[in-house]
């Protein structure tokens, strides 16, 4: 399962339902794309330092998933597909998507746009 950044969040700030998600998972990860946002919200963050020491301590427990040349070929597809359709989704959820998409593993996300993404499959907590 790939967390997108929302998912992320929430497990960070001891969410139950990401955990019990989670746990009935046998593959967590994360896109690279999911990282650079958490840090980014976290850089001015006045818990900054409590989430840095998480992301010290337990980011070992996912997989990160990095952008690969593969990736940007799902990528390129699935923004030309979903233009088309008249239903784009932010840049950054599309990278999410891709990565998703080329790893075969389903998104955990509230965000609903990830559900016009064709063979993509949406969990929520």
């Amino acid at each position: 399962m790939i967390l997108d950044t929302n998912a992320l969040s929430a497990f960070v700030d001891g969410d139950a339902g990401v955990g019990d998600v989670l746990r009935r998972q046998s593959r967590a990860a994360l896109p690279v794309i999911v990282l650079g946002e958490f840090r980014y919200g976290i850089a001015e963050s006045r818990h900054r330092a409590t989430y840095e020491t998480w992301l010290e301590t337990q980011l070992a427990h996912f997989e990160i998933l990095p952008v690969t040349d593969e990736t940007t070929i799902a990528y390129a597809r699935l923004r030309v597909v979903l233009k088309r359709s008249g239903r784009p989704i932010p840049a950054n959820d599309a990278w999410i998507a891709a990565l998703a998409l080329q790893h075969r593993l389903p998104v955990l996300s509230r965000d609903s746009h990830f559900d016009v993404v064709p063979d993509l499959e949406r969990k929520s907590w």
